[in-house]
Order: C-alpha cells, then sequence, then structure tokens
C-alpha cells in the first residue's frame, strides 16, 4: 500500500483523533494534505469543526454543572483560570469568539464560560460562529502552507524526500516540545 493510499484511507479518521488529542498543529498538516489532493479541504474544515465546537459544548457543560469546584480542585490551572475570568469581564463576545485562537486556553476557557453562569444560548452561537471561524482558518492556512511547500519543492525536485522527512522531523519536535511544555509544573495542563 502507497503512502497516498494510506493517507487517503485514514486521513480523516486520523484528523478526527488528532483534533481531539492536539488541535492546530493536525489540523495544519490536513491542510496542507488536501492542498496535495489526498483529503478534501471542505471534508478537513468539517471535521475540523464538528470535532471543536462538539468539545467547546461539552466542557461549557463541565464548567455549567461542576462550577468553580470543578476548576478549584485544579491549582496548577488557576493562573490561566484568573486570566480567562478577567478578560471575560472585559471583552466577553470577544473571549467566546476567539478562545480558541490562544494557545493553551481552548480546553480551560469554555469551562470557566460555564462555571461563571453564561447562558447556554448565548453561548451556543457566539461559540458556533468562533469555532467556524477558527476551523476555516487554520485550515486554510495548511492549505496555503501547501501550496508554498508545491512551490518550494518543485524548485528543488532532488530534495523532496529529504524536505519531507524534515517537515515530519520538525511537526514531531513541535508536537513533542508542546507535550512536554503541558507537563512541566505550572503549565496548568
Amino acid at each position: 500500500m502507497t503512502i497516498e493510499a494510506i493517507i487517503t484511507l485514514y486521513g480523516y479518521p486520523a484528523l478526527l483523533v488528532g483534533c481531539l488529542l492536539e488541535g492546530g498543529t493536525v489540523v495544519v498538516v490536513a491542510g496542507a494534505l488536501a492542498h496535495n489532493g489526498y483529503l478534501r479541504l471542505e471534508w478537513v474544515i468539517g471535521i475540523t469543526f464538528c470535532c471543536a465546537f462538539g468539545a467547546d459544548q461539552f466542557f461549557f457543560q463541565v464548567g455549567k454543572r461542576k462550577g468553580s469546584s470543578f476548576l478549584d480542585k485544579r491549582p496548577r490551572w488557576q493562573p490561566r483560570v484568573e486570566w480567562v475570568r478577567r478578560f471575560l469581564v472585559s471583552y466577553q463576545v470577544v473571549a467566546i469568539l476567539g478562545f480558541r485562537f490562544i494557545y493553551g486556553m481552548r480546553t480551560i476557557t469554555p469551562i470557566v464560560i460555564g462555571a461563571s453562569g453564561f447562558p447556554t444560548r448565548r453561548f451556543l452561537p457566539l461559540n458556533l460562529c468562533g469555532t467556524l471561524l477558527w476551523a476555516a482558518t487554520i485550515s486554510a492556512i495548511g492549505y496555503f502552507f501547501g501550496h508554498l511547500m508545491e512551490t518550494i519543492l518543485t524548485s528543488v525536485k532532488h530534495y523532496r524526500i529529504a524536505i519531507a522527512l524534515l517537515i515530519v522531523a520538525a511537526a514531531l519536535l513541535i508536537w513533542l516540545s508542546i507535550r512536554l511544555w503541558r507537563r512541566r509544573p505550572g503549565s496548568g495542563a
């Protein structure tokens, strides 16, 4: 089985799992694969949106049902929780529309919003818009990154395999760095 066949066969399930575990990095890679014809961009955006929106709604309901007691049991989260609370007071709508774009805040923010007593009927449409904007933007970044890489690779045909391996290695290094950063004391993850 060729790498192209594997990507075509398992690309969407891998995107689904990747969105739930990591998010942005996986979506950028999927967008690049869409540019190269292995995946369809509209499906990448759709799957990304559904995973992110579902996760946001879940975490919002955790905050709504468990409240501050849930957050108080996680002392490592407290600096970010306080930051989200202050941000919500000043920029409520902007915070809900844009929290996905702020690294490290996508899980905590909907919990804090839910725990704050924010009405579900207001959160749902704002989060729907913000998540759709995020999914389309990050997927498009990947798509245009794929275009850029194709342009570069066309110029350096003899180095394609080496460059592709470097990209994979860089993506793995970024992923590993993020994982290690989250595990360090005081990271709140």
